[in-house]
């Protein structure tokens, strides 16, 4: 046995190195609690979410601690998490997954096929879409399987899916009676100074043909509603035929505009605020006729700014190249030829002085 001053020593050394290291972590624990309170603010109290490698990591070193330290260590996890993942990880040694031999996974093209008909087709459930493949493309394939396929691409089952249904699959599935409208406005030289006139255009947007619906210096509700009417025309009305109307939020389209489309079998459908690239074509159009024409002129008076107008608008149909339409006109002219190849005279068709050129050669 020591001597007794030895001991004393010893003790007197021990308890001096304990109080270091208490003092030590109690800094340590402080310095963990700013972290965390740091940790909460920034993700509003949320659960973290860690890697493969961090949680092996944290199994492996808090197995080695006891039940009573872990409760007073262990504050990014609960105890139970990280003896949960410590298990997971010991059974990885025991786990034959992976050389287990099961029914092979479709190919690449098929699975690309079930997503693409999905997509095409947000109402068809699990069994359609599986129908649709046997019977009509001939492709052997299960309801489980297409279940699957979708639900590892991360798409929804088909009630979901409908309600979730995009814009772009919406203008898609409307695509043929699907119409548009806006205005733009166009500054003329009045008697006392500028006046700004609002032009009211609509249109189709599959095949881009536009009619200027009416010309105003300050519409209003009233002008809507016959506005409405003469574009609802059973004989000539230009969306006697549409079933969907795209505008924005503009005060100017009124319950009462809406209510008259209504009657006439036209529903209007408004776009989000501030989504101009909710109705594409309408915006692109505004640009052209700016660009191409109005900002070219200065108008005097709204008899002037109409006969602008009409003269863009017969260049637009028949004389110019829409991108969109793969290059194409809207309506081909009638006694010319495009064909490569063709012979016949060059003839160059002007309007507006010459800002609006159009070339093309006539059928020999």
């Amino acid at each position: 046995m020591l001597p007794m001053t030895l001991q004393f020593l010893i003790a007197m050394i021990a308890a001096a190195i304990n109080d270091r290291l208490q003092r030590e972590l109690d800094y340590v624990e402080e310095e963990r609690h700013i972290l965390q309170e740091q940790l909460d603010a920034l993700t509003g109290g949320k659960k973290l979410s860690f890697t493969a490698h961090q949680r092996r990591r944290l199994a492996t070193a808090g197995k080695q601690l006891t039940p009573d330290e872990r409760r007073r260590c262990c504050r990014l996890v609960k105890p139970e998490t990280i003896l949960a993942w410590f298990r997971q990880l010991a059974a990885r040694k025991y786990d034959s997954s992976k050389a287990r031999r099961g029914r092979p996974a479709k190919p690449k093209d098929v699975r690309k096929l079930v997503i693409e008909i999905a997509l095409a087709n947000p109402s068809w459930g699990y069994t359609k879409i599986r129908d649709a493949m046997r019977t009509g493309l001939g492709i052997e394939i299960g309801r489980t399987t297409v279940a699957n396929i979708l639900a590892e691409a991360g798409i929804e089952p088909a009630p979901e899916r409908e309600k979730t249904r995009t814009w772009k699959q919406f203008i898609k599935a409307h695509w043929g009676s699907l119409c548009a409208c806006d205005f733009f406005s166009v500054e003329a030289l009045g008697l006392t100074g500028t006046v700004r006139h609002m032009v009211f255009f609509v249109m189709v947007s599959k095949t881009r043909v536009v009619e200027i619906a009416g010309i105003r210096v300050d519409p209003d509700g009233e002008w809507m509603k016959q506005m409405a009417r003469n574009l609802t025309d059973a004989v000539d009305g230009f969306l006697r035929n549409a079933t969907y109307l795209i505008h924005d939020r503009d005060p100017l389209f009124t319950e009462a505009f809406e209510a008259v489309l209504w009657d006439r079998g036209v529903k209007c459908v408004k776009i989000p605020a501030q989504s101009p690239n909710c109705n594409p074509h309408a915006e692109r159009f505004v640009k052209a006729v700016r660009d191409e024409c109005l900002r070219h002129f200065v108008f005097f008076g709204e008899r002037h700014l109409r006969f602008v107008l009409k003269e863009f608008m017969a260049h637009y149909h028949r004389e110019r190249f829409h991108q969109g339409l793969g290059g194409q006109l809207i309506e081909a002219r009638v006694g010319s030829t495009s064909d490569k190849g063709a012979r016949g005279k060059v003839v160059c068709r002007s309007r507006l002085g010459g800002m609006l050129n159009f070339y093309y050669r006539e059928a020999a």
